[in-house]
């Protein structure tokens, strides 16, 4: 009998599933979340799931010291990897992975907080969740942590400021620095949750002009994301 339940990784309240949700229970499967930022733990293995879904978040990997949960959740993704499981990372997600496949995760030169243009390798437009798509495309960005390529890894998208924006670990593992799963309402709910880090930046990014470009580039983003997730989630056995 096939497996039903994906295991979702949330690490701060406001950033959920997204436009992630409705496709995943369309095809049947149910997710199960663990809520980290509630102190509540991941197993210890994978084992009963049919795929791993990590999600974002303002931590850093490197900050162990002060989320004690990362050296736990770098642990269990490194079984996942073992295990061959189907796995996407978002954001956090996507540095977590990069790291538990043996990567250095560190912080960038700057901030991408915004909608940002992407532009896939040949290598990207090739792979099975984003043939067909084009080779440059503008997506929301909310990060200032970027990565190494981890080892027998393969990079699929760059940007102007952070050349590793998408790679692919093995065949079933996917992270994904940017935000194919945000909806307007997410963006509304980050900008104001994260009003000291973007008082910080003042001058550099404009929340305004992101919720002014919102309307018309997310219609865009919906529908690329929405291929990308319901490819994946046809890859999940």
């Amino acid at each position: 009998m096939a497996l039903k339940k994906v295991l979702v990784i949330q690490h701060v309240a406001c950033e959920g599933l997204g436009i992630i949700e409705a496709p995943l229970r369309r095809a049947g499967f149910t997710p199960e979340f663990i809520k980290v930022f509630k102190g509540q733990r991941l197993p210890r293995r994978a084992e009963g799931y049919a795929s791993v879904i990590a999600l974002g978040g303002p931590m850093g990997v490197y900050e162990e010291d002060i989320y004690p949960f990362i050296s736990a959740e770098i642990k269990f993704i490194e079984s996942v990897l073992k295990s061959g499981l189907p796995f996407l990372g978002v954001c956090l997600g996507s540095q977590m992975l990069a790291r538990a496949a043996g990567a250095r995760v560190y912080r960038g030169k700057g901030k991408e907080i915004g909608w940002y243009k992407i532009r896939l390798t040949p290598e990207g437009m090739a792979d099975r969740l984003f043939m067909g798509l084009p080779e440059a495309f503008t997506v929301f960005q909310w990060h200032g942590d970027t990565f190494d390529i981890p080892p027998g890894s393969v990079n699929l998208a760059s940007s102007e400021l952070f050349p590793h924006q998408l790679i692919r670990a093995g065949r079933n593992a996917y992270g994904v620095q940017f935000h194919l799963e945000v909806t307007e309402e997410m963006i509304k709910d980050w900008i104001a949750v994260n009003g000291p880090e973007l008082e910080s930046m003042k001058g550099v990014i404009d929340p305004e002009k992101i919720m002014k470009e919102t309307p018309e580039k997310i219609q865009t983003l919906l529908g690329y994301g929405n291929t990308v997730i319901v490819r994946f989630l046809r890859a999940i056995d």
